[in-house]
């Protein structure tokens, strides 16, 4: 069934679960709480997920690998030089950040730091989401002409800070962390062509 704004319930619960998973975690989001959250029976919910919160957190995660592997893909194919594409990016996660009001920082950060040795499923969705991020970095790069370790590598750098810079921006609320990593970083990729 769908919504006069074209989505169905089931989008409507993982978009829920996405947001609030992206903010307090994944023990800090209560299945009661996300189906409130997206107008939803608790009966729709473990109807669509009859794996309970773990499959719906998993489907959480893919819906934010989704909006922020949109978002670094947009943002890398901003500039022709990586250096630039990969500054470029960081400001973009910044602009995005600071409009959320320091609230929506990585989809699944939160997730992963306290699921992490506990719940194998979910570990293993977030380690494939990382990876993708990854890819998405490294394919930029070796179509700028870096070898394949040099871009997986740099890729791995590229996501790794990001994510910690993302992090620090929060935490401080301010977009300089991100907008000095991305300089760093744009230093680094300009530094690894030489």
């Amino acid at each position: 069934m769908s919504t006069r704004t074209g989505q169905s319930t089931r989008e409507r619960i993982v978009l829920a679960a996405t947001r609030m998973m992206q903010q307090r975690g994944f023990e800090g989001a209560g299945v009661k709480q996300i189906a409130t959250e997206a107008g939803a029976t608790l009966g729709s919910v473990y109807h669509f997920f009859p794996g309970g919160k773990e499959e719906l957190a998993i489907a959480a995660i893919d819906q934010g690998d989704r909006e922020f592997a949109g978002i670094l893909a947009d943002s890398l194919a901003r500039a022709d030089d990586p250096a630039q594409a990969v500054e470029a990016c960081a400001r973009s996660l910044a602009e995005h950040l600071e409009a959320s009001g320091w609230t929506d920082g990585c989809p699944i950060s939160a997730t992963a730091l306290e699921t992490t040795g506990r719940v194998p499923a979910i570990e293993a969705a977030v380690a494939r989401v990382f990876r993708n991020w990854q890819e998405l970095a490294a394919d930029r790069l070796r179509a700028a002409g870096f070898s394949e370790g040099d871009a997986r590598e740099l890729a791995c750098t590229v996501i790794n800070t990001l994510e910690g810079a993302e992090l620090s921006a929060q935490v401080f609320r301010t977009q300089e962390p991100l907008l000095v990593a991305g300089r760093h970083l744009a230093l680094l990729i300009d530094a690894s062509r030489r």
